[in-house]
């Protein structure tokens, strides 16, 4: 695209002032913001008047495959499950873009020392869990890991440093997350520099469509990949391709699985499993209406499964949302943008980032079990640095499972 082209390009769509620094730019700078403009999708912006009107439909508890259930029939469930891991019919996907920022790390989230008398990542420790199961099956399945622009680099070379953690390096395959422009309250993208575009990652419902454009699908057709196990970084007691849990979604034929553990209180920020007008849906804490996030029956909350973002998606399902559309949510945040001529790093909210959730991935399926684990083996979300969700909690949960730190 040359300058006269995209002057027509963005007035058309509102964003001319992105050019207002063109003629300061050196040769290789105009080049980078003309690429900037041909490929981002202004499109987005048209979804702030939709995100906020999103209303929740009817909202109904789900039924859940128990701990007890699950436990009296984890021998037939397993079979099943041990089977498609040894026809190679499975696969995991890793989703992992995101920082340690939170945790006070400039490094890939994945990357943070979890470990206290040993240096134990939270990469390394889920690479160990994996290999529990490739013990059992004596197959290594393909390995997809979502990076974002950000930490991509980064990700890739810790995993050549370590060996891939005793994987081999053709069975592990990365792809970078699809971004987004980031705009301000009004709808006008920001610049990140004179002469570059604001993006930001397109969230994580993203991780699918950011596959099949990086190419991968032939990986998932080459090798007749049937199911996919989605997770994220987050958590370090994450069990990946758990034959039990692959075996009971199918044997319960539906389209998808998600793991969840019964909520602690109403309060629990953890997105929970139940119906939206009778298809399977997961409401996020924020969005749950406090009258049926606090209503019980016999004393147990109703919407009582939140998810550990562990899911398994049917590949064939996951083909047919590719002809749908994911709704965009809007993420206020302090974006650091080009104002004035100078570039900014704000203190306050100034705009929105927009994000697609793979929650909304579990509403294009027509069904999903729910697979209820054990909260101390299977969840120790770090999110923090200290308190709930944090280093400390997830630490102390390692130790209880004999994870030597």
């Amino acid at each position: 695209m040359d300058y006269k082209r995209a002057v027509t390009y963005l007035t058309q769509r509102g964003q001319a002032h992105l050019l207002d620094y063109f003629d300061e730019l050196s040769p290789s700078e105009q080049k980078q913001l003309l690429c900037d403009v041909e490929n981002a999708n202004f499109a987005v912006v048209k979804n702030i008047k939709k995100a906020q009107n999103h209303k929740t439909g009817k909202l109904t508890p789900i039924p859940a495959v128990t701990v007890e259930e699950i436990n009296a029939r984890r021998s037939v469930f397993e079979d099943v499950g041990l089977k498609l891991l040894e026809d190679c019919k499975v696969g995991a996907v890793l989703l992992a873009g995101g920082q340690g920022t939170r945790l006070g790390s400039d490094k890939p989230k994945g990357m943070f020392n979890i470990g206290v008398t040993r240096t134990l990542t939270i990469f390394e420790q889920q690479m160990n869990n994996i290999k529990q199961v490739v013990a059992r099956t004596g197959r290594f399945f393909p390995l997809f890991i979502m990076t974002s622009y950000i930490n991509d680099a980064a990700t890739r070379a810790y995993f050549e440093e370590n060996g891939y953690f005793g994987f081999p390096k053709d069975r592990v395959h990365f792809f970078i997350q699809n971004v987004a422009p980031t705009c301000d309250f009004d709808g006008k993208v920001f610049l990140d520099e004179k002469y570059r575009i604001s993006f930001s990652p397109n969230g994580n419902g993203g991780w699918y469509s950011s596959l099949i454009n990086s190419g991968l699908n032939s990986v998932l057709e080459r090798e007749n990949i049937e199911w996919l196990n989605v997770y994220s970084v987050d958590n370090v007691l994450q069990r990946i391709c758990d034959p039990a849990f692959i075996g009971a979604t199918v044997l319960k034929r539906c389209s998808c699985g998600a793991k969840v553990v019964k909520k602690v209180s109403a309060e629990e920020k953890v997105g929970v499993l139940c119906r939206e007008d009778g298809k399977p849906a997961i409401i996020e804490y924020y969005e749950m209406p406090e009258k049926l996030a606090n209503k019980r029956k016999k004393g147990e909350l109703v919407f009582c499964y939140g998810v550990t973002l562990n899911y398994l998606f049917s590949v064939q399902a996951l083909n047919s949302t590719l002809s749908g559309k994911l709704p965009y949510h809007l993420a206020v945040k302090a974006i650091p943008h080009v104002e004035g001529g100078e570039r900014i790093t704000p203190v306050t909210p100034c705009g929105y980032k927009f994000e697609t959730l793979i929650v909304d991935m579990v509403k294009m399926m027509d069904s999903c079990l729910a697979f209820e684990v054990e909260r101390e083996r299977e969840f120790a979300p770090v999110k923090n640095s200290t308190g709930v969700d944090s280093v400390d909690t997830a630490r102390a949960l390692l130790a209880l499972n004999g994870v030597t730190l």
